[in-house]
C-alpha cells in the first residue's frame, strides 16, 4: 500500500474499464497502480486519462494490492484467478465468470487465501436499491422490465448477461429461496446473441418472477413491481419514484382498510463510486462484502438457467416451423 491507500490495478481498458480507472484515480482510499489490456493503444489512452501507466499483466500484479477485472466475460476467470493466486484482492465485473465451475474456483481461491472477492453487480450499490430494500418482506410475485435502444457495446454476450442479470441479481437478493424452475424465450435480432428475452422463474418458496429484457427497443424503460401478502411496491427507475402500499404506512388508501400508500423519491448517487468505496472498506476495514462470490454465483446460475431454457424454447419453435434455424 501507498501511504495507507490501496494500490489498485485495472485489467481491461474497455468501456467499463475506463470508468473503473477514473473512479480509482479519484479515490481517497486508493491509487491507481496501472492498466493492462491486450489493446496497448487503448490501455495507453485510458491510462493517460486516469494518470496511470500501461503495463503487462504480470507487472500490474506485482505493482498492485488489488485488481479490478473489467475484461470481457470469458476472460474473468483467467485474470481473477491469477490475481487471487498472487495474493491480490479482486473486484470482478459481472458476471463473476463464464461457468459455475469457474465461479466455484474463484470462490475457493479467495476463501483459501482470505482475500476479498467482490462481484460488480452495480445495482446493489444504487440509490434505487437502497430505497427498495427492506420495505416489503417475502415477495410472492415480482415483475421486472429493462429495455433500451440498441448499442453495439455489450453484444459480445446475450442480453441475459448484458442486461437481465442486473434484475436477476436484484430479485435473488429480495427472494430468499432456491430456483425451482425457469421458462424462457428470446431471440437474436441485431447481433449474434439474443437481444430480447423473457423469463418466468418459480422459486421453491412458491414465489414467481417474470423478467423482460431488450436491447433493441425504441425507448429506455426500467420498472419493477413487487407483490407480497403485506403490500405492493412499484419502482420507476427512470423517474426515481417508488410507490409503496402497505399496512399502517403512509396516507390512507381509499377502500382498503388499514392500508396506506407512500410515494417516495430518491436522489441518484454515483453507484460505481459507492461500489469502489465498499471494495476498499472490505479490504481496509474488514467490512462485509456486499456482493460476494456466493451472490455472483447465484446470479450466474440463474442467468445460465434462463439461457438453457431459452435454447430449448428456440429448438421447439424451429421444430414446429414457427421460426427458422439461424
Amino acid at each position: 500500500m501507498t501511504e495507507g491507500r490501496l494500490r489498485i490495478g485495472i485489467a481491461g481498458a474497455g468501456h467499463f474499464g475506463r470508468y473503473h480507472a477514473l473512479k480509482v484515480a479519484a479515490s481517497d482510499r486508493a491509487v491507481i497502480a496501472g492498466i493492462y489490456d491486450p489493446d496497448l493503444e487503448r490501455a495507453r489512452t485510458v491510462g493517460w486519462e486516469a494518470g496511470a501507466a500501461e503495463m503487462a499483466f504480470d507487472d500490474l500484479l506485482a505493482a498492485s494490492d488489488a485488481l479490478v477485472v473489467a475484461a470481457p466475460a470469458e476472460a474473468h476467470h483467467e485474470l481473477a484467478a491469477a490475481a487471487l493466486r498472487a495474493g491480490k484482492h479482486v473486484l470482478v465485473e459481472k458476471p463473476i465468470a463464464a461457468t459455475l465451475a469457474q465461479a466455484d474456483d474463484l470462490a475457493r481461491l479467495a476463501s483459501e487465501r482470505n482475500l476479498v472477492l467482490q462481484v460488480g453487480h452495480l445495482e446493489r450499490f444504487s440509490a434505487a436499491y437502497g430505497a427498495m430494500a427492506g420495505r416489503l418482506s417475502a415477495p410472492l410475485y415480482i415483475e421486472a422490465t429493462r429495455i433500451a435502444p440498441y448499442k453495439p457495446r455489450g453484444t459480445d454476450v446475450s442480453v441475459i448477461l448484458d442486461l437481465m442479470i442486473h434484475d436477476l441479481d436484484l430479485i435473488l437478493a429480495l427472494v430468499d429461496s432456491p430456483i425451482a424452475s425457469v421458462d424462457a424465450v428470446g431471440a437474436a435480432v441485431a447481433s449474434q446473441h439474443e437481444d430480447i428475452a423473457n423469463a418466468r422463474i418459480r422459486f421453491a418458496s412458491g414465489a414467481v418472477a417474470t423478467i423482460t429484457a431488450s436491447r433493441v427497443s425504441a425507448r429506455t424503460e426500467r420498472r419493477m413491481r413487487i407483490f407480497s401478502q403485506n403490500g405492493y411496491m412499484a419502482a420507476d427507475f427512470a423517474n426515481r419514484r417508488l410507490s409503496v402500499v402497505a399496512r399502517g404506512k403512509g396516507a390512507p388508501l381509499p377502500g382498503v382498510q388499514d392500508f396506506g400508500i407512500e410515494e417516495i423519491e430518491w436522489e441518484d448517487h454515483d453507484s460505481l463510486a459507492a461500489e469502489h468505496r465498499a471494495f476498499a472498506a472490505s479490504i481496509l476495514d474488514g467490512a462485509p462484502v456486499l456482493v460476494d462470490a456466493a451472490a455472483g454465483r447465484r446470479a450466474l446460475e440463474a442467468a445460465l438457467a434462463v439461457g438453457t431454457s431459452m435454447a430449448a424454447s428456440r429448438d421447439a419453435l424451429v421444430a414446429s416451423g414457427l421460426i427458422k434455424q439461424v
